[in-house]
């Protein structure tokens, strides 16, 4: 149950490294313009339309991607230079920001024309994530790869954290049309990294994927790594939350919003989608800085368990301190989940499956956040958007200890030589 990864000797070793730094800083940067978009265009599209099941497509579009292409694109990772699909995938958000700024502009969006552009915005994403994290194995050192992961995981919040702000300021100071056109500028940086970076994902280890590129990949994979015990804990609890909170909370703050009385695109909006971002960079610097949660499946149960209960918090409360406080918690909670879960999966994962491995762990942990987002909204037409959200994370602290109470029973089961039939 608590079988630990070794730490990290040095404490922020990714900053320290002249290669590794600016690739944390323009991750930072290009995930802001992500939630930069989000914020515009989901305010948009809810004053807009005011649909429940739209704000659930958000969700589904968003990661529907990653559930089915993820495993595929790990394994483009694997075979071909890293860079090129960074920019590839950073090429596609500027294009759909891009295309939201026209529709604004003349005032011609139509729910069909915006259900495509969030689908190529999840496609875009689901691209990205894997050859991201295929690129830290070549920036950390092995026995640093613990703290690149946490620290990317950490400017990725950031980017989370300063997107809402920014994406409030554009909304007041340019408008949405104007906001998302700038939103453009933000993904430069991490797109002109790529042409000067040395490292192509395969430079430190020298291995490349030769076998043809296959979406049946995935049955292959899970099947390979379902001996490692670990591994599938870290695969289902992180399918678990994507699952029963997902981006959930996210979309379902204007609704949030109007509840609490902070309905107006302004700083009373902002700080709720800041306040859960700034719980993710807290809980990533503190971890980073002590060392005191080890990656292990005991914490990221915890973890799993407060994130469930700060989200019952956030959707029940009618008291705008108490949603901020809880987004906070919760935030650091999420954090400590998904950096213990993408460490385990980055140190774990086969050489000659990597990029493969990291695909199965997107795809539950990100891909299965398109099933929350039908439940928002079959459960957000019938009950209302807050009590669909209580619903999920009700469902994820049950299920989540189930999971630590199987997994306990298993490993009570082999240390006393029990073999299950």
């Amino acid at each position: 149950m608590t079988t630990p990864i070794a730490s990290a000797p040095r404490r922020f070793a990714a900053l320290r490294d002249r290669h590794s730094r600016p690739y944390l800083f323009t991750a930072g940067l290009s995930m802001m313009g992500d939630n930069i978009e989000h914020v515009i265009t989901y305010w948009v599209l809810w004053q807009r339309f005011h649909s429940p099941a739209l704000v659930g497509f958000e969700v589904v579009s968003h990661w529907l991607p990653f559930l089915l292409l993820s495993v595929w694109f790990g394994t483009l990772a694997e075979r071909y230079d890293c860079r090129r699909l960074i920019q590839i995938a950073q090429g596609m958000f500027m294009l759909v920001s891009v295309a939201w700024g026209v529709l604004f502009l003349t005032g011609t969006l139509h729910i069909w024309e915006a259900c495509l552009l969030l689908v190529l915005h999840g496609m875009a994403g689901a691209l990205w994530a894997p050859a991201e994290q295929l690129l830290l194995h070549d920036f950390a050192e092995p026995a640093e790869l613990t703290s690149a992961v946490r620290l990317n995981a950490t400017f990725r919040s950031l980017g989370i954290l300063f997107g809402p702000v920014v994406g409030s300021a554009l909304l007041l100071g340019l408008g949405s049309t104007w906001g998302i056109f700038a939103n453009v500028l933000f993904y430069v940086p991490m797109t002109l990294l790529m042409l000067r970076t040395p490292y192509t994902g395969h430079t430190r280890s020298g291995y490349v994927h030769r076998a043809r590129v296959s979406l049946l990949d995935t049955g292959k994979v899970l099947r390979s790594v379902g001996g490692d015990r670990v591994l599938i804990g870290m695969i289902v609890l992180a399918g678990l939350t994507a699952l029963c909170i997902g981006g959930a909370l996210q979309v379902a703050i204007p609704s949030f919003a109007d509840a609490l009385g902070a309905g107006d695109a302004g700083l009373a909006y902002g700080l709720l989608l800041f306040a859960n971002g700034a719980g993710g960079v807290l809980g990533g610097f503190l971890l980073e800085a002590t060392g005191a949660i080890k990656p292990n499946t005991r914490a990221a149960v915890a973890a799993g368990v407060l994130f469930g209960l700060t989200t019952i918090a956030v959707a029940v409360t009618g008291n705008y301190v108490v949603a901020v406080l809880a987004l906070l918690v919760g935030g650091v909670a999420n954090m400590a989940g998904m950096s213990i879960g993408q460490a385990v999966v980055q140190l774990r994962a086969p050489l000659e499956q990597r990029g493969r491995v990291v695909g199965v762990y997107n795809m539950f942990g990100s891909g299965l956040r398109t099933g929350n987002g039908i439940t928002l909204a079959v459960l957000g037409a019938a009950v209302g958007v807050g009590s669909a959200v209580a619903i999920g994370a009700a469902v994820l602290v049950v299920g989540t200890l189930v999971v630590a109470l199987v997994v306990a029973r298993r490993d009570a089961a082999e240390r006393g030589g029990v073999t299950e039939r």
